[in-house]
């Protein structure tokens, strides 16, 4: 499936971009302008880095906070350590298994939301930051011939940017 993203200064250019593109017989199922008044990128799909920080942080917890206690209670058992006399030998081991659970949750927090927030979002931080400020977006998706028509159409309103996309395989 490919994708393509004009980026219009206004809505006025938006909607006649969206004419053009209906005049030349494109599919209007395959456009969409996304900009106030119009699908928000929520709406449309379009996704959330912060979000998908906060989901990759959570799925890498699921498996480093245990990971990080049996890690902490293995290292206290195999090498004695008496850190803390008055917890006995049990109370070291799991208290060694707490702070190595913090561990694993720190490095959940750290890295899993840090690399979502670097790979997560690709371009769609950009593209909401520039409809956060007041700009319009019209996508188009579908076929290679589809985008490439659309293409030639949305240059003559010589958009900010204008980018294509291609996801998965053409059949």
């Amino acid at each position: 499936m490919n994708y393509l993203v004009a980026v219009l200064g206004d809505r006025i250019q938006a909607e006649e971009a969206y004419s053009a593109l209906e005049r030349d017989g494109l599919p209007m199922e395959s456009v969409a302008i996304l900009g106030r008044g119009y699908k928000s990128a929520d709406e449309y799909g379009l996704i959330d880095p912060n979000e998908q920080a906060r989901k990759q942080s959570k799925l890498m917890a699921l498996w480093l906070v245990p990971f990080g206690f049996a890690a902490g209670f293995g290292f206290n058992l195999v090498t004695k350590l008496d850190t803390f006399p008055w917890a006995g030998e049990f109370g070291n081991q799991a208290i060694g298994g707490i702070l190595g659970a913090i561990g694993g949750a720190m490095g959940s927090v750290f890295i899993g939301g840090g690399v979502g927030l670097i790979v997560g979002g690709g371009d769609a931080l950009p593209y909401r930051n520039r409809l956060n400020a007041g700009k319009y977006l019209v996508v188009v998706k579908g076929s290679d011939g589809l985008t490439r028509k659309a293409t030639t159409i949305l240059r003559r309103f010589e958009p900010e940017n204008l980018q294509g996309y291609f996801y998965g395989e053409e059949g």
